[in-house]
């Protein structure tokens, strides 16, 4: 990074598990400058933070450990206050506990607990996978311009329940009524992958980018 200015650049933090390139790609589509990275020193200076993920609860907060990293984004994220948007596991990571991996603490900046889906039926299968609608919760930014009910598209085993209900800015049915999107200031939350959401995800990350804390 030596040599590039980093104003104005988002952070995708790079913590081994996640389709860290499919959400620089959406970025750049937006126009904006991103980069995908592990290094402290360029995550503090990105103007936000990304979180993807893809895969499981204990690992991510094991890759994140491993790098240095926890602390870090913390820091960054709590003190610093520099706006961060969590995708699927990278939302879940932000999360309090997960009973994927019990015994083992989140990142803890959304006080909550990551819970497995209980089918009620046979027609309710797990993983969650492909389109689900997405309908408004509370008042908030990242679905802005954005159909109440759009479609966007879920991979996973495990949803976010929030303690606060006022954080849900929008939610799913699958069998129950599920957490999509959490909102708490400057963090925000999707249990979905907006970079695999067509054009309704790109305007969700676009909302995001341009948010102003």
């Amino acid at each position: 990074m030596e040599g590039r200015s980093l104003s104005g650049t988002i952070g995708i933090v790079d913590y081994g598990l996640g389709n860290l390139f499919s959400v620089l790609g959406a970025v750049e589509k937006l126009g904006r400058s991103g980069v995908v990275t592990s290094e402290r020193e360029v995550l503090s200076k990105a103007e936000k933070l990304i979180i993807p993920g893809v895969g499981a609860f204990g690992a991510g907060i094991n890759n994140l450990h491993k790098l240095g990293l926890v602390d870090t984004l913390t820091d960054l994220v709590m003190v610093q206050k520099k706006p961060v948007l969590g995708m699927c596991l990278g939302a879940q990571l932000m999360m309090s506990t997960s009973e994927e991996a019990p015994g083992t603490n989140g990142l803890g900046w959304l006080v909550g607990k990551v819970e497995k889906i209980q089918p009620q039926n046979a027609e309710i299968r797990t993983p969650h996978v492909g389109w689900n609608e997405v309908h408004e919760g509370n008042p908030g930014t990242l679905l802005r311009g954005i159909p109440d009910r759009t479609l966007f598209y879920f991979v996973h085993s495990y949803f976010m329940n929030p303690e606060e209900d006022r954080a849900i800015t929008g939610y799913f049915n699958y069998g129950t009524r599920m957490c999509a999107l959490i909102e708490y200031n400057h963090i925000f939350a999707a249990q979905f992958h907006p970079e695999k959401s067509q054009q309704c995800g790109l305007q969700l990350l676009e909302n995001f980018l341009d948010y102003k804390f």
